[in-house]
């Protein structure tokens, strides 16, 4: 019990952290994967990230179906994080966000690409999920599980997937590092854009994106979650620090 009510705590504040970085405003959402039960995860109920507190959160089975919904009402998204923990097992945490930056390399047909080293965790490449190539003209909402498999397979192994016209959604093996990727996914997308209107890009390379991610230790991060806590004005709660200890910057 001890352990659900910290992870519960640590979902909260993931959200006020999203919030407070311009990830997510008055919508998008945060979800973790059930520390007890695999077949389930948690996500808030249909409510604004930065209001988010304990009481909002409610436990889904990997269908999307609230298990004891108590008369709140969930999020019409949650079948994204349904659809992306039951294709992938490995994934502990799911971000689906309208992060501004990101937005138009969804709409133009110019790749997103890392090209700072903070950044590589999107990967080399970040795939590009239409809804209107499966299912036509829709009001681009994914609202079931047939829009939500389409979706996962688009994000297939890898962390991040736009989603033309909406968003994006974000995965990752915690809570820390979905947050960290989602954060850092939108400073990227931002220095891109600047970048490319200085001139020619020169991006990471694949085996650059490689070197970075095998040798990122989990004290990545938890300092930037020690930073983003303060910022937001919640609590910092170390947790044990794993991985090869290469320092960064």
């Amino acid at each position: 019990m001890a352990a659900l009510a910290q992870a519960l705590d640590e979902l909260v504040t993931a959200n006020h952290i999203l919030a407070r970085e311009g990830v997510v405003d008055a919508f998008g959402h945060v979800s973790i994967r059930h520390p007890e039960f695999a077949d389930r995860f948690i996500l808030a109920r249909a409510r604004a990230p930065e209001c988010i507190e304990v009481e909002d959160l409610m436990e889904f089975t990997l269908d999307g179906a609230p298990i004891e919904p108590a008369g709140r009402k969930p999020y019409a998204e949650r079948f994204i994080h349904a659809g992306v923990y039951q294709a992938r097992p490995d994934v502990r945490s799911v971000v689906h966000n309208h992060s501004p930056s990101v937005i138009p390399f969804g709409i133009t047909g110019t790749p997103l690409r890392p090209v700072m080293h903070m950044c590589a965790s999107m990967g080399a490449e970040v795939p590009l999920w239409d809804s209107r190539t499966s299912f036509g003209d829709t009001n681009l909402l994914v609202t079931n599980l047939a829009m939500a498999g389409d979706l996962a397979s688009a994000l297939g192994g890898g962390a991040v997937a736009l989603m033309r016209g909406h968003g994006c959604v974000v995965a990752g093996r915690s809570l820390r590092e979905v947050v960290f990727n989602s954060v850092y996914l939108e400073l990227n997308a931002n220095l891109q854009w600047k970048a490319h209107t200085l001139g020619t890009i020169n991006y990471l390379s694949d085996g650059e994106v490689e070197a970075i991610l095998s040798t990122r230790a989990s004290f990545t991060y938890e300092r930037a979650w020690e930073y983003w806590c303060g910022r937001a004005g919640r609590a910092y709660d170390p947790q044990p620090m794993s991985g090869p200890l290469v320092e960064r910057d």
